[in-house]
């Protein structure tokens, strides 16, 4: 009898699960997958500059270096670096794509000896300034004036329109991404302002293409700062102040109080032209920001989210501009609310 129960309960037939309820299972962890995505996509985590993990004074350690280096040597950059093809110029340095211990480095050297003060200046300010805003140094010889720095391949910020056309960086050509940028530049500057060199100016940003030019994009898209090769000192308590080089400036890209303020009649005189502070810096903030955010999707909704803090950068009169972390806080406000609002509509149409 009980063998018989057992055939018996063998041949009941199983119960297939109907292809509707199958169907909504599939939906429901699809669901379950987005909502676990979302704060992935939206909200991406903090980027980190690749090989930025600090290292003693003096020391440095790039991607895939266990552990940190002393600055090389003038003997080491003689003897271990091997010079490649030249991949910019300026009126201070020639730059040359290079080889260290089969990495790809940036070696710097003098153009003109008559600009060996502003080269040995851009030295200084990057051996006191290391950090995550600055590009990383390696070595130097001041004896063969030479500066040996992280090379990063996508170049300066000048590139980032032709970069980000690139079918392979589409999906990082986000209003997400290119505001992020934004909070980076502004960092730097900020950086800048309270540096632990004291407070210095990006004197080497009288228009927009060269302002761009001292800033390079890393392989994971943030910025660091590249050109210190003018980045002279105020000090409000002792009085000192700057003027940004010795000839008279035009435009609008450059702040006001940069202007000659004495009439046409009147020649240029370097001399009776008044100096100024940090606040020429927050001035062109709104400018470079425009050409960062470009014109991709949802560009024109952050700019109406940063229009007063852009107005207030743009005062004629520099003490009632705002400051550069005053600035900074803005920034990642608006983003953050951009975001958890677009995590928030999104959630909604699942």
């Amino acid at each position: 009898m009980d063998g018989k129960a057992q055939d018996s309960s063998r041949s009941l037939p199983r119960r297939a699960v109907p292809p509707a309820v199958g169907l909504l299972l599939s939906m429901a962890l699809m669901n379950a997958l987005l909502y676990l995505c979302l704060d992935w996509f939206f909200i991406a985590p903090p980027h980190s500059t690749p090989g930025s993990t600090y290292c003693p004074h003096g020391h440095f350690r790039m991607v895939q270096m266990k552990n940190c280096s002393p600055w090389l040597s003038c003997e080491e950059l003689r003897t271990e670096v091997r010079q490649l093809k030249r991949v910019g110029e300026g009126a201070v340095k020639r730059v040359f794509l290079s080889e260290w211990k089969e990495r790809k480095v940036a070696l710097s050297r003098l153009s003109q000896l008559e600009m060996k003060e502003d080269f040995l200046h851009g030295l200084e300010m990057l051996k006191g300034l290391q950090s995550k805003h600055v590009v990383t140094l390696l070595g130097f010889c001041e004896d063969d004036n030479t500066i040996l720095t992280e090379y990063h391949p996508l170049g300066s910020l000048s590139n980032l329109e032709a970069t980000l056309n690139l079918s392979k960086y589409q999906n990082v050509n986000t209003w997400q991404r290119r505001l992020q940028l934004a909070v980076d530049y502004v960092s730097i500057i900020n950086y800048l302002h309270h540096s632990p060199l004291g407070t210095r100016v990006m004197c080497d940003s009288n228009d927009l293409p060269k302002t761009l030019s001292q800033y390079l994009l890393t392989s994971n898209f943030s910025l660091v700062v590249n050109d210190l090769d003018a980045l002279p000192l105020v000090n409000h308590s002792s009085g000192t102040l700057v003027k940004c080089g010795h000839r008279e400036l035009h435009g609008d890209f450059v702040a006001p109080e940069q202007l000659w303020p004495y009439g046409e009649d009147t020649p240029f005189d370097d001399d009776l032209m008044p100096s100024y502070d940090e606040k020429i810096d927050i001035w062109k903030i709104p400018d470079v920001s425009s050409f960062l955010l470009g014109h991709v999707e949802g560009s024109d909704m952050v700019r109406f989210h940063l229009f007063d803090i852009h107005k207030a950068c743009k005062s004629q009169t520099p003490a009632e501009r705002p400051t550069a972390q005053d600035i900074l806080d803005i920034y990642k406000k608006v983003l953050n609310l951009l975001r958890d609002t677009m995590v928030s509509q999104t959630r909604e149409m699942l």
